[in-house]
């Protein structure tokens, strides 16, 4: 085909596909590369490229499993294995988790709660990670249920119980119970004897009050978590907790967003993007904010910068993106605005998403 006929079929000029076929002109508009392979007849995504193979839907059949797990109120069989091989195990599923790999944790849970089951400490963590990873992929009733088990199983052990309620906010949070995660937030700082966790508390609970529209409490309780995060004299986090200076920004960028302050929002988040400290955040969360910051460009208009958040979270941790529904439903949002760019459509195609007429 000569680059005249192939121009009158696509509607183009021939000095348009000259400049194509010499890359002068970059084809980033999904629907131009599908009108040039209807011509062509083949698949766009040939003319895409070469692409990594990960499942269409991703593999969450884990969930089930976690479900039957949690129905279990009776001892359960102890597995063979010493404390510090289970102690090993719940530090490599906080691992999994903080690297968001979270088809492979959720094969992993039921397992690790029998194996945890006659270790308090270690069968608190093990509900804790279950409550963190059901939240994430939106089950946040059986979440709330595991966090509640995580403070039940911690009984009368401070920090196990203040760590647990962190969880417990979480859930109710992503519940919509804001008043009452702000409430339990609260009342575990009072009990908290780490101040890292009682920092991650003020956190949770600032955000809690940012649902319930109460713009002062928010920035009263984002200000004690401040204080708390600026006396952090290294950046180990022991328990968990995610809790430091640049989540106490992340949490203000979220805050704000809740509040309807979203010129704010943005502002805190390019601050803090541009920090070391978001680097030293684990995967997971960082790419976790990268998706609430894409819902921030959608509600200004601007699904550009929206597809950009959603790119560069999806390099950090790819299951955060592939996995999770609210990050799903923000890509097929972008794409539903109108002509996405080609990695954008790309990304959209991967994971069987597709513009509707």
């Amino acid at each position: 085909m000569s680059q005249q006929t192939f121009a009158d079929r696509l509607g183009k000029s021939k000095s348009w596909v000259d400049k194509i076929e010499r890359g002068v002109r970059k084809l980033d508009r999904y629907s131009v590369i599908r009108d040039i392979a209807d011509v062509l007849r083949l698949d766009p995504d040939i003319l895409l490229g070469p692409r990594q193979p990960p499942p269409t839907a991703p593999k969450l059949d884990g969930v089930d499993a976690v479900r039957a797990a949690l129905a279990h109120y009776h001892d359960r069989p102890q597995r063979t294995v010493t404390a510090d091989q289970a102690r090993r195990q719940v530090a490599h599923a906080w691992m999994t988790y903080h690297h968001a790999r979270y088809p492979q944790l959720l094969d992993a849970l039921p397992a690790l709660l029998d194996t945890t089951h006659g270790t308090r400490s270690l069968l608190a963590a093990t509900y804790r990670i279950t409550a963190n990873v059901l939240i994430k992929l939106d089950h946040p009733h059986l979440a709330w249920l595991a966090a509640d088990r995580a403070v039940t199983t911690a009984a009368d052990i401070p920090t196990l119980t203040t760590t647990a309620t962190i969880a417990v906010t979480q859930a109710l949070r992503a519940l919509g119970h804001h008043h009452l995660a702000l409430t339990a937030a609260l009342t575990a700082t009072g009990t908290a004897d780490d101040d890292t966790v009682r920092g991650a508390l003020f956190l949770q609970a600032g955000l809690a009050a940012a649902g319930t529209g109460d713009r002062r409490n928010t920035h009263d309780l984002l200000d004690h978590a401040t204080g708390l995060a600026d006396q952090r004299a290294n950046h180990t986090d022991p328990h968990h907790t995610g809790f430091a200076p640049t989540a106490v920004q992340l949490a203000r960028s979220l805050a704000a967003h809740h509040l309807g302050d979203t010129t704010e929002a943005i502002h805190h988040h390019q601050h803090a993007i541009r920090s070391d400290g978001f680097r030293r955040l684990p995967p997971e969360h960082r790419a976790a904010h990268l998706i609430d910051a894409t819902r921030m460009h959608l509600d200004t208009g601007n699904p550009t910068q929206a597809g950009q958040a959603l790119l560069h979270a999806d390099t950090i941790a790819p299951a955060e993106v592939r996995s999770r529904p609210a990050a799903r439903t923000l890509l097929a949002e972008i794409i539903q605005r109108g002509p996405a760019p080609a990695d954008v459509a790309r990304l959209a195609a991967i994971l069987g998403l597709t513009r509707q007429p």
